[in-house]
C-alpha cells in the first residue's frame, strides 16, 4: 500500500511525453537528468536536490540494467533497474523516473524536451554530448559540480577493503 504513490512516479517512455506536455501547458519548468544511480549515496541526493531547485518538475532518465553493464562493466549494476527506480522515486525531490536502454538518453531527451538538462560531475558544458540536442530543442544544459569522494566506485572500493 505504501508503494502506490511511488509507483505512480515511475513512467514508461510512451507515458512521459504526454505527462510532460500537460505539465508544460500548465507552465511548469521541466528539469531532466540521467544516470545509473547504482548505489544511491549522499552525492546523488544532494545533486538531485540541487537539480530540482532549478525548476518545477524533476525527471530522471535511469539507465537500464543492460546499459549500465555496457557502460560500467560486467559486474554492474549492483542493484536492479526496478529497485533503483523505486529508490529514486521515493525521494521527495524526484517527480518522475523513466528507464531507458540506450547508452545515451538522446531519445528520452527528444520525448521530454526539457527546459534544463542537468548533469552532475566534472563535466564542462561544452563537452557534454547531449548539449547540441538539448539546445536544438530550446533547452539549456547545466552542470552541478560533484561532492568530492562521493561515488559508487569509492563506496564499493571501501566495502572491498581497497580504500
Amino acid at each position: 500500500e505504501g508503494r502506490e504513490p511511488i509507483a505512480r512516479k515511475i513512467k514508461l517512455q510512451r507515458e512521459i511525453a504526454a505527462n510532460v506536455k500537460n505539465l508544460k501547458n500548465e507552465g511548469a519548468r521541466i528539469v531532466f537528468t540521467n544516470g545509473c544511480f547504482d548505489i544511491l549515496h549522499l552525492g546523488h541526493v544532494r545533486y538531485l536536490r540541487e537539480a530540482k531547485k532549478l525548476g518545477d518538475i524533476l525527471i530522471i532518465g535511469l539507465n537500464s540494467d543492460d546499459s549500465v553493464t555496457a557502460l560500467k562493466g560486467p559486474n554492474r549494476p549492483y542493484v536492479s533497474e526496478l529497485e533503483r527506480a523505486e529508490i529514486l522515486a521515493s525521494l521527495e525531490c524526484v517527480d518522475f523516473v523513466v528507464i531507458f536502454n540506450e547508452l545515451r538518453p538522446d531519445n528520452l531527451i527528444k520525448l521530454v524536451r526539457p527546459n534544463l538538462h542537468v548533469k552532475g560531475g566534472d563535466y564542462k558544458v561544452g563537452e557534454l554530448p547531449e548539449r547540441k540536442l538539448v539546445e536544438s530543442l530550446g533547452g539549456k544544459v547545466v552542470v552541478i559540480p560533484p561532492i568530492k569522494g562521493r561515488s559508487t566506485t569509492n563506496i564499493v572500493a571501501k566495502i572491498l577493503g581497497k580504500k
